[in-house]
């Protein structure tokens, strides 16, 4: 009878660690998930292709990119002091369209989100938000050249961008 109690208790007790240690590590994933707060409403069909902390584009650039001469164009740039070079993405301007965002010169790892801020028949308003992917400061922090190429849905309307940090 002592035997069984003994067991009983001891089972008693690892369970309610096991639940205490669970609980633990599912609080701690939560407080890690990145921010994803937008200023505006999500862009539908827009997926980030191809990120790259290291070009030679030292300044803030955005623009729309319609067609492959435009595209290859861009790479071609980019390519001159990359060796082996990036390969070109594979889009269907048909259907689709790029959107390329370069960020210049940041002290610190970046990221953005793109959200819509406003749109009309004529134009829509994309909102760019760049964050710190790291939020411990650190007194000497290395310089990233960034950019970032989304694809989404073709639209035959002029879009417009607002660049927002932190």
């Amino acid at each position: 009878m002592k035997r069984h109690l003994n067991h009983v208790l001891k089972t008693h007790f690892n369970i309610k660690y096991f639940f205490l240690i669970a609980s633990i590590c599912l609080l701690s994933c939560k407080a890690q998930k990145p921010e994803s707060s937008t200023v505006g409403e999500q862009i539908d069909g827009l997926t980030l292709i191809e990120h790259q902390n290291f070009t030679n584009i030292d300044s803030f650039e955005t623009r729309v990119i319609r067609d492959m001469k435009t595209l290859g164009k861009f790479y071609r740039q980019i390519n001159k002091t990359r060796k082996p070079g990036l390969p070109l993405p594979v889009v269907d301007f048909s259907k689709e369209m790029l959107i390329l965002v370069c960020l210049g010169e940041q002290h610190g790892e970046k990221t953005t989100v793109l959200s819509k801020l406003k749109e009309t028949d004529q134009e829509m308003l994309i909102a760019i938000e760049v964050h710190n992917v790291s939020k411990e400061e650190m007194s000497i922090q290395p310089i990233y050249f960034p950019f970032y190429l989304y694809k989404m849905p073709l639209v035959d309307k002029t879009v417009a961008f607002q660049k927002i940090e932190e």
